[in-house]
């Protein structure tokens, strides 16, 4: 296994090297330009549209329920374990470059909003269909359709054996058993390895509750995230308050240490301060994309479904998804954990044991009542992701295989069975193999937004002048 780990990290260090970290920042920096800043000038505008229904708009859900579909397969694991991991891997200073790259992220997520919905067609049974695979093959054109396959490719291996499954149900045992059986006093040996009886029990119950749901669809995804995802977010949003208002003298201090680490001030030598930036900016923008998954090309699939005619106005409230989810989520998990210094004090701590550690030192709390908490937030926007991910990763499948029901219907049983197995492998291989595919996935993506840059541009010139 540990031959195993270290291929998946070093497959994991060349598919998000500097070249792919440049390429997806770059990308952001580019749409902004050539938006005029979009994300920073119609921010309140698209919060505001966040809530209100487009008269007249065709689709299957409304905005707001592709909004929290899309936030469904966002706000998860990548918020809580994610960013621990960013930070413990990557210093403190991973967290700035969390934030830079969503806020150049929200352009790039604007973008795939605005194309999903200027390219999306509509099937036999009258489903609207979108996403990077359509608006690859209509606005680049069929010669391109080779990358469209390519997207849609990664995309259903993305959903089966990354963001998906493995990381989610895997962080969402580990914090079961982290609260139910800390000192694993009830475990059974399988294979030579000891699994707890609450590991294995939370297991088999999250792969029955994904069973039933899936079978709904993108109706029976969008009413269960349209119930939780708020309500979870402001428990968790809460929590995190309360640790930083608790603990408000200790923020100065954690910023500057948050952008000394991001430049490498803390290092002593020439060698070391590359080497820390280097570090710093990997993690970050890697946990970042993770999290937020602007330039992945996930939401577009989402928001395809929404019920509107504007393109740049579904563009606007799909690029809200990126605030939400980082620059305020994970910004607070991020404070959280740097001023309870958990990473410092408990080096051997890895995933959600870092964050649990935060919640335990900030919130003023017993200790029990803390990890319950954290527990209850995870397993939520765990469960969640699953949901979203199933709908985006059967998406790329249909794309392949012409809706081919059989092949669903397998893929189906393969993603649960994924569901199934994820708790019992190792913590560190599958975030190697979740970050290796999210790159892979992001290639085509990101071409497709850059060529289609002219669309996008005149399609918001457009939009606003109406407005006026």
């Amino acid at each position: 296994m540990e031959t195993f780990n270290e291929i998946t990290k070093q497959i994991d260090d060349i598919v998000w090297g500097l070249p792919l970290i440049l390429l997806i920042l770059g990308c952001g920096i580019f749409l902004t330009i050539r938006l005029k800043g979009v994300q920073i000038r119609r921010l309140w505008l698209a919060l505001k549209y966040m809530f209100s229904k487009e008269n007249g708009g065709e689709g299957e859900i409304s905005s707001f329920g592709a909004l929290c579909t899309a936030l469904s397969a966002t706000i998860g694991t990548g918020n809580i374990v994610g960013v621990a991991t960013a930070i413990s891997t990557g210093g403190a200073g991973a967290l700035f470059w969390m934030e830079i790259a969503a806020l150049f992220g929200m352009a790039t997520k604007y973008s795939e909003g605005l194309l999903a919905i200027k390219y999306r067609v509509t099937d036999k049974n009258g489903k609207m269909l979108g996403g990077p695979f359509y608006y690859i093959e209509n606005g680049m054109g069929r010669k391109w359709k080779w990358l469209a396959q390519l997207f849609a490719f990664f995309g259903v291996f993305v959903g089966l054996m990354g963001i998906g499954t493995f990381t989610q149900v895997n962080s969402i045992t580990s914090a079961a058993n982290s609260f139910f059986d800390p000192e694993k006093a009830h475990a059974v040996t399988i294979f030579g390895i000891e699994y707890t009886f609450t590991q294995i029990i939370t297991g088999v119950a999250v792969t029955i509750l994904t069973a039933l749901i899936i079978i709904g669809g993108i109706q029976s995804i969008s009413k269960i995230s349209e119930v939780f995802i708020p309500f979870m977010i402001v428990i968790y949003v809460s929590c995190c308050l309360i640790i930083i208002f608790t603990h408000l003298s200790e923020i100065p201090s954690a910023v500057v240490l948050v952008f000394k680490s991001a430049f490498g001030v803390n290092a002593v030598a020439g060698g070391l301060l590359g080497y820390g930036i280097k570090t710093a900016m990997q993690k970050g923008v890697a946990r970042g994309i993770f999290s937020n998954e602007a330039g992945l090309g996930s939401a577009p699939i989402a928001a395809a479904a929404a019920k509107t005619n504007e393109p740049a106005r579904q563009g606007l409230v799909t690029m809200t998804g990126t605030f939400i989810d980082t620059i305020i989520v994970c910004t607070m998990t991020g404070l959280s954990i740097i001023i309870s210094g958990c990473i410092e004090q408990n080096p051997e701590f890895e995933g959600v044991a870092i964050t649990d550690a935060a919640f335990r030192y900030g919130l003023p709390f017993p200790e029990k009542v803390s990890s319950f908490l954290l527990m209850i937030c995870l397993m939520f926007f765990a469960f969640t992701t699953i949901l979203g991910w199933n709908y985006y990763s059967e998406r790329c499948l249909s794309y392949l295989t012409g809706s081919n029901k059989t092949i669903t219907i397998v893929f189906r049983v393969l993603y649960i069975l994924a569901v199934f197995i994820a708790p019992y492998l190792a913590v560190s291989a599958v975030w190697n193999i979740s970050d290796i595919f999210n790159g892979l996935m992001a290639l085509p993506n990101i071409t497709a937004l850059i060529a289609l840059s002219g669309v996008t541009v005149k399609e918001t010139e457009s939009y606003f002048r109406k407005l006026k």
